[in-house]
């Protein structure tokens, strides 16, 4: 990893990443930092962050963990007071922490799953929202980007709760970024399709043949490296997208065309 913060598309940005422990959220913290911000990684414990936040900061970058748990909005509103507290201002989020739920058709699917899916996966995201828009305002404005999910854009069978929930994010998106647009705030959603993360390998786990089920739907013949779908929450967050909200992004290889 190079760090070029003198040319980099987030350069000077304060970045909060949600789920940058592992996967497409780990990815993105790596990338953030070499394309200039200050990132600040988020996740249930700070522990987890550690190696990352000690090699990006080894390669030059700017990087601190702060704990929050998207299902207790207590840590998350305590999690963005922090950024404040780090750097006094908050430029950009990547709203990426999720919960997968047990793989079952909708009848099969626990009150369990439903609430955890509700408590993470949507109300986790709003409560960070707007506490991530009330410390922007200050400063004057910010770009905020939402993991959804291309089981947000169609029949979700397998993962019902689990799509349903992604499906209302999508919604929240784009009322928050028509609400907030004269704010100056940005709100967009990226949809990814398969990707090469421990949650695909979770669910694999629980049902076998998955992965290969999913390469078999996407015309580019592959799942997404997480770094491909970080890429473009960059792009979103970065001024080239000034004029771009309640977008809702697919970054699916074509899966979802």
């Amino acid at each position: 990893m190079t760090n070029n913060n003198s040319a980099g598309l987030l350069t000077g940005k304060v970045v909060l990443i949600t789920g940058a422990s592992r996967g497409i959220g780990e990815a993105a913290a790596r990338l953030f930092a070499e394309e200039g911000a200050s990132v600040v990684l988020a996740a249930r414990g700070v522990d987890a962050l550690d190696t990352i936040v000690k090699e990006i900061r080894a390669d030059g970058g700017t990087a601190d963990a702060v704990a929050i748990d998207l299902g207790d909005r207590a840590s998350v509103r305590a999690g963005v007071a922090k950024v404040e507290e780090l750097h006094g201002r908050l430029d950009g989020a990547f709203n990426n922490g999720a919960v997968i739920q047990q793989p079952g058709p909708v009848d099969q699917t626990s009150d369990e799953d439903i609430d955890q899916q509700f408590a993470v996966n949507f109300r986790g995201h709003w409560t960070a929202m707007t506490a991530e828009a009330a410390l922007m305002r200050r400063g004057g404005g910010g770009a905020i980007v939402n993991t959804s999910s291309i089981g947000s854009r169609r029949a979700n069978p397998v993962l019902p709760a689990y799509g349903a929930m992604k499906r209302a994010l999508n919604s929240l998106t784009e009322s928050a970024a028509v609400t907030w647009a004269p704010e100056g705030i940005r709100v967009n959603g990226i949809t990814p399709g398969g990707t090469a993360t421990a949650m695909i390998d979770e669910w694999e786990a629980a049902t076998p043949g998955v992965v290969e089920r999913i390469g078999r739907t996407v015309p580019m013949g592959r799942m997404a490296e997480p770094r491909e779908v970080a890429e473009v929450a960059a792009w979103l967050l970065s001024d080239r997208a000034s004029m771009v909200t309640g977008a809702i992004v697919p970054v699916d290889g074509g899966a979802g065309a």
